[in-house]
């Protein structure tokens, strides 16, 4: 059978920068970090202090009516972030699903953890007082798939509700298994991405004893440095990312406003460690590769690459040596540009895919590039690319690819194309 045409129609976010995909573009273009000290919970004991925090989310809901107050007690954090860019990238895309067979609308929304709040509170309430006294709605706010309900409820869509959860490669594969959805014929719409609120004792202590994150606490906004000599781990995120994918067709149909085409979805497994990359690049090379073919294009069409560039020290190193392998090194490709925006809004974990796609088709559409800031001696084991240090260049780019990989070893690369009539 042919495969249809995708495209996307619609765009939201919530970040460290706040809600808005406008607020988190313009930061990152003018190198702004979003890392700060951690407020929302006690630091005594803990040996990082900081992260990539949504800090202004609450006042933003309420001064804006973006969620109803009785409704948002019966949410984890992670399940608000997905409804409200959810209700950001419905209403940009002018998505009317009253007027849509409602079965052929679908969401595919994950997150990498799930209700890590929840669980923490509801459990300290069973210690204290006895399993009697956790909350009823214990259940429904903690289970992964929840944020996909819940997104279609809000908006009424009936059809395709799956979770996809797959560490730090969430919400990427949920982009991408959307966009097989629509390609077969199983939807024509779906709201696909992914969200994460992991800024909890379990979150930050887990990945602290697991010798992940940096540990900069003097100085937050210089903590995630990708590819930099002097980087010491990665820095956590939250927030949620929502995009719209139609079918070609039906989006010409409703006049819906085009950002981009998605054109390749490449998808690997290193089966090589628990949480440490395959440091021969071999599985995150294969799934450029796959993302590419698909596309059936050259590996020198793609302008510009938004690396998974977590700043921890095997994964840069991996993750840089499979890029110069697929798409060449500054000696025989000068036009590609790669960054790692986590550099500015940390690691959002089952979020960080749909995030890292929005940059690309913001790319795509301004024909800015993102730099990576903190990189200020780089590191000679990383591959000789173009990482865009500290300062956003011009360029022209008609092929965006991100790449987002996870514990476990899963690989997901998604190839996104200027759109042409």
């Amino acid at each position: 059978m042919n495969k249809r045409r995708v495209v996307i129609t619609g765009l939201g976010l919530v970040s460290p920068f706040g809600c808005g995909v406008e607020k988190f573009w313009n930061s990152i273009i003018e190198g702004k970090s979003g890392i700060k000290t951690i407020t929302r919970m006690p630091l005594d004991g803990h040996l990082v202090k900081f992260g990539g925090e949504a800090t202004t989310f609450e006042q933003e809901v309420q001064q804006n009516n973006l969620l109803d107050p009785k409704e948002m007690k019966r949410m984890d954090r992670y399940t608000q972030f997905a409804v409200v860019a959810s209700d950001e990238a419905v209403k940009d895309a002018k998505l009317d699903i009253s007027k849509e067979d409602p079965y052929r609308v679908g969401v595919i929304v994950g997150t990498g953890a799930g209700g890590f709040d929840t669980f923490e509170k509801q459990h300290l309430a069973i210690i204290d007082r006895g399993p009697t006294k956790c909350s009823p709605f214990t259940i429904p706010m903690l289970i992964v798939n929840m944020a996909s309900g819940r997104v279609s409820m809000r908006h009424g869509a009936k059809g395709i509700n799956k979770a996809v959860v797959s560490a730090c490669a969430t919400s990427a594969h949920c982009v991408g298994d959307a966009y097989r959805s629509i390609q077969y014929n199983d939807a024509d719409v779906i709201i696909a991405g992914g969200c994460e609120a992991v800024m909890t004792h379990i979150g930050i202590g887990a990945f602290t004893s697991a010798r992940t994150l940096s540990r900069r606490n003097d100085e937050p906004t210089r903590a995630s440095r990708p590819y930099d000599k002097d980087r010491d781990g990665f820095v956590m995120g939250e927030g949620g990312a929502c995009l719209i994918l139609e079918e070609l067709e039906h989006a010409l149909n409703r006049n819906a406003k085009i950002y981009a085409e998605i054109v390749g979805y490449g998808q690997t497994a290193d089966a090589y460690d628990m949480v440490a990359p395959d440091p021969t690049g071999a599985g995150a090379a294969k799934s450029m590769e796959l993302a590419v073919k698909e596309a059936q294009i050259k590996p020198e069409d793609v302008g510009y690459i938004n690396a998974h560039g977590t700043s921890t020290h095997l994964g840069d190193i991996a993750e840089s040596q499979a890029i110069a392998r697929v798409f060449g090194d500054l000696d025989t490709n000068k036009n590609l540009k790669v960054s790692s925006t986590k550099s500015m809004h940390g690691h959002m974990i089952g979020a960080t895919g749909a995030t890292e796609s929005i940059v690309c088709i913001k790319v795509l559409n301004e024909s800015i590039i993102p730099p990576t800031i903190n990189l200020e001696n780089q590191d000679p084991e990383v591959a000789n690319l173009n990482y865009v240090p500290n300062k956003a260049v011009k360029q022209e780019v008609n092929y965006a690819l991100t790449n987002s990989f996870g514990f476990g070893g899963q690989n997901a690369s998604l190839l996104f194309k200027k759109y042409e009539k």
